[in-house]
């Protein structure tokens, strides 16, 4: 018979996910895995694979986390402009529990070039970002709310570019005005 596991599954995924994130693949050991997610290394094994595939996960963790926080509250803005507004601002106002930056962009740097499966992840969610902001840019430019003088397609990929930047920007820096700043000045293109 079956032993259950004496943990949670998604719980211990989620102190990965935030080891990983704070110290990036290459740095994170898998001692310091065992010990942040307070299970038996031979239970992580058994549950997750190796260390790899328990990074994949937490990149997957981690961008339904993103997409679930960030894209839902979108459906409530009064206006377009105010919704893509929301999608920078998460960034920027972050909790302050949370890591710096964003664990899409550290796997991107890290390990896109030499890693095929991270890189896979990172462009799918990264696509996702890019089709939401499409979405609600053709929304704007047919109501009328945004300028239509560029398609939705080179706005959306315009505007993905500056996201991913802010968030290599709120790695580097604490000024909030700062960061207010480049979302004013990055939205200001949408008229």
């Amino acid at each position: 018979m079956a032993r259950s596991k004496e943990f949670d599954v998604d719980d211990v995924l989620g102190k990965a996910m935030d080891i990983f994130w704070r110290q990036g693949y290459e740095k994170t050991s898998m001692q310091d895995l065992v010990a942040g997610m307070g299970i038996h290394k031979r239970s992580m094994y058994d549950t997750f694979g190796d260390k790899h595939t328990l990074y994949l996960k937490a990149v997957e963790r981690y961008a339904e986390g993103f997409a679930a926080r960030n894209y839902g509250p979108l459906e409530a803005a009064p206006t377009v402009k105010e919704a893509i507004r929301r999608l920078f601002e998460a960034v920027v106002y972050r909790e302050a529990s949370q890591p710096k930056g964003c664990l899409l962009v550290n796997s991107a740097v890290e390990l896109s070039v030499h890693d095929p499966e991270v890189a896979d992840r990172v462009n799918e969610a990264f696509f996702r970002t890019e089709q939401l902001l499409e979405q609600l840019i053709t929304k704007g430019q047919a109501s009328g709310e945004l300028t239509a003088a560029l398609p939705a397609a080179a706005l959306a990929a315009c505007l993905h570019n500056a996201l991913v930047g802010l968030r290599v920007m709120v790695k580097t820096t604490a000024d909030k005005d700062k960061l207010q700043s480049v979302v004013d000045t990055t939205l200001a293109v949408l008229g």
